[in-house]
């Protein structure tokens, strides 16, 4: 990883220049797509929070499968999304922050110094993994208070994905039998203490390594999928959440109800092009229903979350855990490496 200062270093006998050294910040940036390898720590002026901003100083943050594509810039409709078709738009990096608001814009409302937020800042340019950022006031909400920084910057993209997965998409209804494809991940970890909340019978997939972890309250059934196909076991499923997708959308059909519901969270992209362009002719065919998620993050969800968070009955589980922000390229290898249980997060 490349280490860069935007001032160069003045003499200390200088006041003027040791006042303004004072207030340079450090961040994670990329100026291209690329491996781990893009990403720069460098120095910036702290930011000013505009009028409708909040200034939060980052004490924690976490990665997921989207940062690494947006550092990747694949698949290319990524690009298109996001900006930037050669280099990137949003040149700054990451999404999920936990901190506490040192300072408020004058039109700022719900926030004032001292209190402790988590956000998602994938819709405001991004910036996340530094020691401080500017944020609109909708881009955040309290942290929940029975978690650490750590442990609350999990939730803004996960979590919420988790929920508005099964909420949203897989209108999930209590009593429902629901099985959770990667169970072990970061959306899966979260999904199943989701559905359990929501009064379902869940059933967890695992890989046998990852098998122990899933043992909870939240787990009425597991499945080691190393051992046993749950698609050719003979049992169906009112809901299925796919947050591993690397089969064919028709091999869970079998699983499902004949009125069940598949939901695609994350995998691999060419299952998620299958599944976006035949789940129309899926739900003309048959009576079974086939979507693919489209996260949107807001402040109300964040909300819904913290709630059940502070009620005990979602807990994040943290598989790996880095110190410093320059160990945000490490984070990302870790993430790309496909072995992850629960969520990567770096502390600030």
């Amino acid at each position: 990883m490349q280490t860069s200062n935007h001032s160069a270093i003045a003499p200390q006998n200088n006041p003027q220049v040791t006042q303004k050294m004072s207030h340079q910040i450090q961040e994670i940036v990329q100026s291209e797509y690329g491996s781990p390898e893009v990403l720069s720590l460098v120095e910036i002026d702290k930011p000013v929070p505009q009028d409708n901003e909040v200034l939060v100083k980052v004490h924690a943050t976490s990665v997921h499968a989207g940062n690494w594509h947006l550092m990747r810039g694949e698949p290319f409709l990524i690009r298109l999304i996001f900006g930037g078709i050669i280099k990137p738009k949003h040149q700054v990096f990451g999404s999920d922050l936990a901190g506490r608001v040192e300072a408020v814009g004058k039109n700022v409302t719900q926030f004032q110094p001292g209190d402790e937020v988590i956000g998602d800042l994938s819709e405001y340019g991004f910036g996340a993994c530094a020691e401080y950022v500017t944020a609109p006031e909708t881009a955040l909400a309290l942290k929940p208070s029975n978690l650490t920084f750590a442990e609350a910057a999990t939730v803004p993209t996960s979590a919420l994905a988790a929920l508005q997965a099964l909420r949203d998409c897989g209108q999930i209804q209590a009593g429902q039998k629901v099985l959770i494809n990667g169970a072990s991940g970061g959306v899966g970890s979260f999904a199943v203490q989701i559905a359990k909340a929501f009064g379902a019978e869940v059933t967890g997939v695992y890989s046998t390594e990852k098998i122990d972890m899933g043992r909870s309250p939240s787990v009425d059934h597991m499945i080691d999928y190393t051992k046993e196909d749950f698609t050719k076991n003979g049992q169906q499923y009112d809901l299925i959440l796919d947050a591993a997708a690397y089969r064919s959308v028709f091999d869970f059909l079998s699983a499902l109800t004949p009125t069940g519901t598949y939901v695609m969270v994350g995998g691999a992209t060419p299952r998620f092009f299958q599944a976006m362009f035949l789940a129309p002719w899926i739900s003309k065919t048959r009576k079974q229903t086939v979507k693919c998620l489209a996260s949107q993050p807001n402040p109300a969800d964040l909300i819904i979350l913290k709630d059940l968070i502070e009620a005990g009955k979602i807990k994040p589980f943290i598989g790996k855990h880095y110190t410093n922000l320059s160990e945000v390229p490490a984070a990302i290898r870790h993430l790309e490496g496909r072995q992850v249980q629960g969520k990567v997060t770096i502390s600030i």
